[in-house]
Formats: C-alpha cells, structure tokens, sequence
C-alpha cells in the first residue's frame, strides 16, 4: 500500500505552509505499509517555541482554506515544543529543534519510502544545523 493522493496532496501543502514560515528540515515519510492508521507523517522544526507555534498555525489554516481539511486532533499547544496535528491521512509532528534531536523521529522511520516535497520544503534541510553553528558562534561572541 502506498500512500493515497489525497494523503501527498495534504503533505504538500502543509510543507509548503511550513517553509514558507521558515521551518527547518522539512521531511515526509509514508508510512502507509507499516501503520494502519495513516498514510504519512510530516516532520518539521523550528528554534523557537514561538515560530513552533507559528509554523502549526499556518499549516493549520493553510490546510483549512485551500483543502478543507481540519485536525481530528492537535496536541503539545500548552509549551509549544512539540505539536501534533491529525488529520488522520497525515499526522504534522512540528517540533522545537532541540526535541527534534532528542527524540530522532527520522530514526524511527528511516525505513520508510520519503516522499517528494515542494522545492521550498527540500530546501529546509541542514537548516537546524546551520542555525545551531551561528547560534554557538553568536555565544562564543557574546562571552568573549
């Protein structure tokens, strides 16, 4: 089984709200033939608990407006580190980029077929990297 249409259609979209609100690494996994429960998952982050925040709202309303499509459910608002969306064909797992290297999500799926995203979406990855370098060089300025 792979992943429907309607599931890659969802991916799209709310991976192209995502760059567009600056996430970083961007990657969408089906995982259609391991979980009978969805299609894919969408994996994002962000350094900030506010852009988290920002980057599920667009995805949110982005989805809303040009699919028609709203969360059964939505998780982890309260600090904003990690929220879930459930669209039920996809899950949106944004999460702030220490979580995102603490709990390795990639880790867990890397079996699974990555399915194709946005040019903008592609484009995130080595993002959280690179913002941790200049962050460490900013605190090696600051201390000197």
């Amino acid at each position: 089984m792979t992943a429907t249409d309607r599931s890659i259609e969802l991916v799209n979209t709310a991976a192209q709200a995502a760059a567009d609100r600056l996430a970083h690494d961007i990657i969408a996994y089906d995982v259609s033939d391991v979980l009978s429960i969805t299609d894919a998952f969408l994996l994002a982050s962000a350094p900030s608990d506010r852009q988290v925040k920002s980057i599920v709202d667009e995805i949110e309303e982005r989805l809303n407006k040009q699919l028609g499509a709203k969360p059964v459910r939505r998780e982890g608002d309260r600090d904003a580190r990690w929220i879930l969306l459930d669209y039920v064909d996809i899950v949106v797992h944004v999460q702030h980029s220490e979580e995102r290297v603490f709990y390795a999500l990639e880790r867990l799926w890397k079996d699974c077929p990555e399915l194709p995203l946005p040019e903008d979406a592609m484009k995130t990855r080595g993002k959280a990297e690179e913002h941790a370098r200049l962050a460490g060089k900013e605190a090696e300025g600051e201390l000197s």
